[in-house]
């Protein structure tokens, strides 16, 4: 999941936020407290500060230029670089106060986050121990719904497992230049390091802009492309005479640069094609920081830079960024607690004081404790052993106890839809659009209900993702259900993931009534002609998947009946004339379908939470978990405005609208006739889209005999 978006998926504070290098330079504490507070700001108020992700990119140069410099010091006094020892320094420097955390995750996981965040978290956790979260994360965001599903409580540690492997082999490469240069190419060390620097820069640069162009959401995290960001650093420390001599130029490069930074953090947002070439200005204006290093004076750059209170900041970074996210992620779980205004700066400052002392106890200490400083590398490397041992340990205790539980919620499940109870869902009605569904049912067995559970809800998913193209994936996955046989009725699922949501009824239903279903499934991406708005890759694949999806359908013999549905977005109020042409877009991609005579049924989108109900129906009663209903529903559908307008053109099309099922006339509820409604913020449970079936299979029965 791309955690720019804040649900994201987050930027880290790097390694070289944990104490004081060699030769240590006063203004590049006040750089990491820049840095650190984008960063946390950005999780904590996403919407004040949408392009704070840049934070983590300041921490890349930052620590590209204190490693490099440390180690090219190692080659000008030795001629060698002592490995071990520095990667022992690495370890004690990061390893305890990151242990801590994940064990806090750990514990976490196990009394205070839901059972659906079991998986995410246990193997993401597993993943920060080992320093892969990167990669795990984007070999995870190839999925759409990941998007939607909470995050996990240790996301914010993909940047620290990218920074390690930076570490891993960095030295090594460096180490290898300076031999190759001297022995092979007869020349000094220095050149074999700055050819390695740049080639190695250029080459990550390259591959940063293709492949944020063209995988945008693996781009983010993967460590060949943000290798280059390193090297900018690195040539601060292998150049220089890259570094002003001036004090005015001095202080127009840490100014300016300062303002870039800040610039970049208020003005980049989610659409910023990020890494890519756009990562470009915020790591210059990092490097035009460093270099400005003059602080005579009490208005330099430097020293300003370097003021007590800006440095503590500084000091702190590394703890304040591994405790901020999983203490957000975890607050609205906390009964009596959650994340409004009061509550957001209630934490935010005890971020700090929690960072604190995790640096005084547990970072300052253990770093400096003789037990391994004065024993050989090996020592630590057992305390690594040992260390990562003890996360693993915890994290399995957390799985195994809370796994049965997983299994039995998800049993319990199975039986509600296997028997479900009187009225239960969307069979306490009260109409689908068309015509009343029954008087208003009502079961007191269900008033105190919610089914599945509101620590299930977001687990409760369709069962067939390898059906539903994701992010960035153009192919059609057409998937065929139900009989085979030659004359059986021929019914189409088209549309987003909404129309996803509602799969694993219609596959039943297809079972059921001998219906063959082929389904056609592209997260985020609807059925219709109207580019969407943002022209990035995911628009790109978007496209190329419709125009295939035509092709498809127009070989197919023509179907019995389609459904499809689509997410209408509440949150682009558009024009008239905007309303006009998204409504237009559908009903020109459902024109050929109609030519050939095939009846289309679809349905009014349901209601947009701003925040997942589950969280609210964790700590509160379900009857104070609701919105009002003109936030939830649209004011406009583009989808229910294109079926009346084909209606009225005499085309045969059903438009089912639940919206009185969703809500009162006054608001809408996350609990409906005791079933679940929401697994997010507006995806419906697979167990609620259960209870949606036998209205659906009524109106396409319908339009099948017509």
């Amino acid at each position: 999941m791309r955690t720019k978006t804040g649900t994201p998926d987050a930027p880290t504070a790097a390694s070289g936020l944990a104490g004081k290098p060699d030769h240590f330079l006063p203004h590049i504490q006040g750089l990491r407290a820049i840095a650190v507070l984008l960063v946390v700001v950005y999780h904590f108020w996403p919407g004040r500060l949408s392009g704070g992700y840049i934070g983590v990119d300041v921490f890349f140069v930052i620590s590209g230029f204190l490693i490099t410099q440390q180690l090219a010091r190692q080659l000008e006094r030795t001629d060698r670089i002592a490995l071990p020892s520095f990667y022992a320094k690495r370890a004690r420097r990061l390893l305890p106060a990151a242990i801590t955390v994940l064990v806090f995750a750990s514990l976490a996981t196990l009394f205070v986050m839901p059972l659906s965040s079991l998986t995410e978290n246990v193997r993401e956790i597993l993943a920060s121990t080992f320093y892969v979260e990167n990669w795990v994360l984007a070999a995870n965001s190839v999925d759409y719904l990941a998007a939607a599903n909470e995050a996990s409580l240790v996301q914010h540690y993909w940047s620290l497992s990218l920074e390690e492997q930076f570490y891993l082999f960095w030295p090594v490469l460096l180490l290898g230049a300076s031999v190759f240069a001297v022995k092979v190419l007869k020349r000094r060390k220095w050149v074999g390091l700055v050819g390695v620097l740049a080639v190695v820069g250029v080459v990550s640069f390259a591959l940063s802009v293709f492949v944020t162009a063209t995988d945008p959401a693996a781009a983010y995290f993967v460590t060949y492309t943000r290798v280059w960001e390193f090297a900018v650093g690195g040539a601060l420390a292998l150049l220089p005479r890259l570094r002003p001599t001036k004090a005015w130029l001095s202080n127009v490069l840490g100014y300016g640069g300062v303002i870039v930074i800040l610039a970049c953090g208020y003005l980049f947002d989610k659409s910023t094609p990020f890494p890519g070439y756009m990562a470009a200005i915020p790591v210059l204006a990092t490097a035009a920081v460093i270099v400005s290093h003059h602080r005579a004076k009490p208005w330099d750059a430097g020293r300003v830079l370097s003021i007590r209170p800006v440095s503590f900041i500084g000091d702190i970074s590394y703890s304040l960024y591994l405790w901020h996210w999983p203490l957000i992620v975890i607050a609205p779980y906390i009964p009596g607690w959650g994340l409004t205004t009061a509550h957001r700066l209630a934490l935010f400052a005890f971020c700090f004081v929690i960072a604190w002392l995790t640096k005084r106890f547990i970072e300052d200490p253990t770093r400096q404790w003789r037990f391994f400083t004065t024993r050989k590398p090996r020592a630590t490397l057992v305390g690594v052993i040992a260390a990562m041992a003890v996360s693993t340990l915890f994290v399995g205790g957390a799985w195994a106890v809370q796994q049965p539980k997983y299994d039995a919620e998800a049993s319990q499940l199975a039986q509600t839809l296997e028997s479900p109870p009187e009225c239960f869902g969307a069979a306490s009605g009260p109409t689908d659009g068309l015509r009343p569904i029954a008087p208003l049912c009502e079961n007191p067995e269900l008033a105190t209900e919610i089914i599945p559970s509101p620590g299930f809800g977001n687990a409760d998913r369709p069962r067939h993702p390898e059906c539903l193209s994701t992010l960035n994936d153009a192919s059609v996955r057409d998937c065929t259900f139900g009989s085979d046989a030659p004359d059986a009725p021929q019914v189409a699922l088209i549309g987003d993931s909404h129309a996803y949501a509602l799969m694993d009824p219609f596959v039943e239903m297809a079972e059921r009534n001998g219906w063959q279903l082929t389904t056609y499934l592209k997260g985020g991406c609807p059925w219709s002609t109207t580019p969407l708005a943002a022209r990035d890759a995911f628009a790109i694949s978007c496209d190329d998947w419709r125009s295939d999806l035509t092709a498809q359908l127009e070989a197919h013999e023509p179907f019995d009946a389609v459904f499809t549905a689509a997410l209408t977005d509440r949150n682009v109020p558009g024009t008239e004339e905007d309303d006009q042409t998204a409504a237009t877009g559908y009903a020109d991609a459902w024109s050929p379908v109609f030519e050939t005579g095939t009846p289309i049924v679809t349905l009014v989108d349901n209601p947009l939470w701003e925040d997942d109900p589950n969280k609210c129906l964790r700590t509160e009663d379900a009857s104070a978990c609701t919105l009002p209903r003109d936030e939830g529903l649209a004011e406009f559908d583009p989808i229910a405005m294109a079926a009346v307008g084909a209606a009225a053109e005499g085309r045969d099309v059903t438009l089912l609208d639940f919206s009185d099922t969703y809500c009162t006339a006054e608001e809408c509820a996350a609990v409906v006739g005791g079933a679940n409604v929401y697994r997010d913020t507006d995806h419906l449970t697979r167990t609620f889209a259960f209870t949606l079936g036998p209205f659906l299979e009524r109106a396409v029965n319908e339009a099948l005999a017509r």
